[in-house]
């Protein structure tokens, strides 16, 4: 109900996320977490969605923004391939950075990745020299 009220086109697990902050923590520091049947649990599950929302929302925000960002400098990529790159960025959460295509060997994979990463059009998300992983 509420993805379709924001007019998600799938709904998202938004609790999960919140499955340990801080509207589940019990309250005067006690050791023992709120759970179903507690006095505050429909309080603290009605807040928790609350911040998961505007969490979804400011996140969702951020790729648009990154999204864009990626399109704009579009044009300025030289490489064969480098359409087929880009719809897999836009599509999926993370792309290798050895990528291969039809018009795209590792080698220049890596010369896109790293032009793109110069344009501040994606962002290394793996953190590691041998195996990297580039997304949005």
């Amino acid at each position: 109900v509420l993805a379709q009220g924001l007019r998600w086109p799938r709904p998202l697990p938004l609790l999960m996320v919140q499955a340990f902050a801080p509207p589940f923590r019990a309250e005067a520091g006690g050791a023992r977490r709120t759970r179903p049947g507690d006095k505050n649990f429909e309080r603290a599950v009605c807040v928790a969605l609350v911040q998961a929302v505007a969490d979804a929302c400011r996140l969702a925000a951020e790729l648009s923004r990154r999204a864009e960002k990626l399109l704009a400098v579009a044009p300025k990529l030289r490489a064969k391939g480098a359409g087929d790159v880009i719809f897999l960025l836009l599509n999926e959460d993370a792309v290798v950075g050895s990528l291969t295509t039809k018009n795209l060997s590792r080698f220049a994979a890596r010369r896109l990745f790293e032009r793109l990463q110069q344009l501040e059009a994606v962002r290394e998300l793996s953190g590691r020299a041998s195996f990297r992983l580039f997304g949005l």
